[in-house]
């Protein structure tokens, strides 16, 4: 067992077999003993000897206490029990599956002596108990709307008897409105009396907790959100997602898959995964967050068509894409960026982003913030750093993440990464209908879709976008509106885009902002989930 001192060492049984069991502050491990081992068992290898990380082991409890022995006793004994063995205790961990899935599983070793069984259990759970990062308590948000109407469902029936048996408190919240959980984050919440939120959803849903959450912090440590150029403070509360929704991109990009067990596992084992936020202003005031995608031009039109056409249930964003493609709308404005520095990679450099990313396990320290701040003086200074391009756009595509999904399973930025302080700034210019269609086929296979001469993609810190003729709008108080989407937008313009005046709208994570001109901002590491990172191969145990 790797190279820690042994806790605790013993020859239990196992389904009849005698197996060496032990536990240091690293691995618990079983290893059939040399007497079971005989040529022809038929019992593999992987049988005979087992591992878990003590990190990933979920609970332990003993199998059945005297009681129930008694109550029990003319009953029929199950195929694994002994009367010779009476005393058994059941270890939970963490199974990996196929496609980044994670499974619950057991393991039940039973012997003669109740008191080192007891030891056993008191052993672990001390191993257990010096894990701090696991959550002891959580605040649970349940969107009862969102996909196909099953987050209750699936969090009562798959999720919840697992936070009971790793004996974490939860307070469920089933959400009743539009806004309802992030209003309750940013005013109400007492977020000391929890280790983190966990919202049960879709990625709207999430974007509720993260707004709430996000504001909650600035308000405590009296940040302007409106001042485009503060330096927001991160979230010490982490947060969990459990997808139930009818898009879960945050969730293949953190975990790699939208399995709700799976997502629970890793909040139960208590793993942390810095993630960058983006902060959209129009003329210094505040917009909304952003931690997947921002788009113009086609992914905006598809949004807004798409949501005229409610009604039709997902089948709309197929109907809304291919009358978009056909419309192959241009428009013509200025991207203004700021490029990463050096050190962050490129987008086509092929290097995913996965879990223990080097790109993204570096936090910046004080010295790196302090020599950002006279860089940006001297910037400022001297109006250089900035890169600018003029010219027609069909799509202008900011992706803080690979953004992949079924339908795209490398995304529309293969190699992004989630907390390097950076988001892939991608630029498909005016191009025909067929060179626009093999880009976006491209998103579909292995091909690199940045390869065209219409397409440009950079790594930045902030951009900024400038149509070819600003309308002017006002912003009236949206507080005294009523909402007319299930997740309105934090400040939008009074009326809907008109596109006959050359101008799209953009797709912030699924909302509009109706605000053609905006400012983005990369605050990196701002918030941190419950996950790992999608891991490199699955390490089946």
């Amino acid at each position: 067992m790797e190279n820690q001192p042994s806790l605790l060492t013993s020859t239990l049984f196992l389904k009849h077999r005698e197996v060496e069991v032990g536990i240091n502050r690293n691995v618990f491990s079983w290893e059939e003993t040399q007497a079971k081992r005989k040529r022809g068992s038929g019992i593999s290898e992987a049988a005979r000897s087992q591992a878990v990380q003590v990190c990933e082991i979920v609970a332990v409890h003993k199998t059945e206490d005297e009681d129930d022995t008694k109550s029990r006793r003319h009953q029929k004994k199950t195929k694994h029990s002994s009367p010779q063995y009476p005393h058994a205790f059941t270890v939970s961990y963490v199974r990996r599956t196929s496609q980044h899935q994670w499974r619950c599983s057991d393991v039940t070793f039973h012997c003669a002596d109740q008191g080192l069984c007891q030891r056993w259990i008191h052993v672990t759970n001390e191993q257990l108990s010096l894990l701090t990062n696991r959550p002891k308590s959580l605040l649970v948000y349940i969107n009862p709307y969102g996909g196909k109407q099953r987050g209750k469902h699936i969090y009562e029936q798959k999720v919840a008897p697992m936070f009971r048996r790793a004996g974490i408190f939860t307070n469920v919240i089933v959400t009743e409105r539009a806004n309802h959980a992030r209003d309750h984050l940013k005013a109400e919440a007492e977020l000391d009396e929890y280790d983190g939120v966990v919202c049960v959803g879709g990625d709207g849903m999430f974007s509720e907790i993260l707004h709430g959450l996000v504001t909650r912090t600035q308000t405590d440590h009296h940040v302007d959100q409106n001042q485009s150029d503060a330096e927001l403070v991160p979230c010490s509360v982490r947060i969990g997602i459990i997808p139930a929704g009818s898009t879960d991109c945050i969730c293949f990009a953190t975990v790699g898959t939208n399995d709700p067990v799976t997502s629970a596992l890793h909040i139960i084992v208590g793993d942390s995964q810095p993630m960058d936020v983006s902060s959209v202003h129009h003329d210094d005031i505040f917009l909304r967050y952003s931690v997947s995608l921002l788009g113009y031009g086609f992914y905006g039109d598809v949004l807004a068509d798409s949501e005229r056409k409610r009604w039709l249930g997902p089948a709309r964003y197929d109907l809304s894409g291919a009358k978009t493609f056909l419309l192959h709308n241009r428009y013509e404005g200025t991207v203004s960026f700021l490029p990463a520095e050096d050190g962050v990679g490129h987008p086509r450099d092929k290097l995913q982003c996965r879990s223990g990313c080097r790109l993204c396990q570096h936090k910046r320290s004080s010295k790196d913030k302090s020599s950002e701040t006279s860089e940006k003086k001297e910037i400022k200074d001297r109006g250089g750093g900035w890169n600018v391009i003029r010219g027609k756009f069909l799509a202008i595509n900011a992706a803080s993440m690979s953004c992949a999904c079924p339908r795209s399973p490398k995304g529309l930025s293969p190699s992004a990464h989630l907390a390097d302080g950076t988001t892939d700034l991608i630029l498909v210019k005016q191009c025909s209908r067929l060179d626009f269609l093999r880009h976006l086929l491209r998103h579909t296979n292995k091909q690199d879709q940045f390869d065209h001469s219409f397409v440009e993609v950079h790594r930045v810190r902030k951009f900024h976008f400038q149509p070819l003729r600003p309308r002017p709008s006002s912003l009236e108080d949206l507080s005294e509106r009523p909402e007319k989407t299930r997740f309105a937008p934090i400040c939008s313009a009074p009326t809907p885009c008109n596109h006959g005046d050359g101008h799209s709208s953009w797709n912030c994570d699924g909302e509009i902002l109706h605000h053609a001109a905006i400012q983005v901002s990369v605050q990196c590491q701002l918030i941190r989930l419950f996950a790992r990172g999608i891991e490199e191969q699955q390490q089946c145990v």
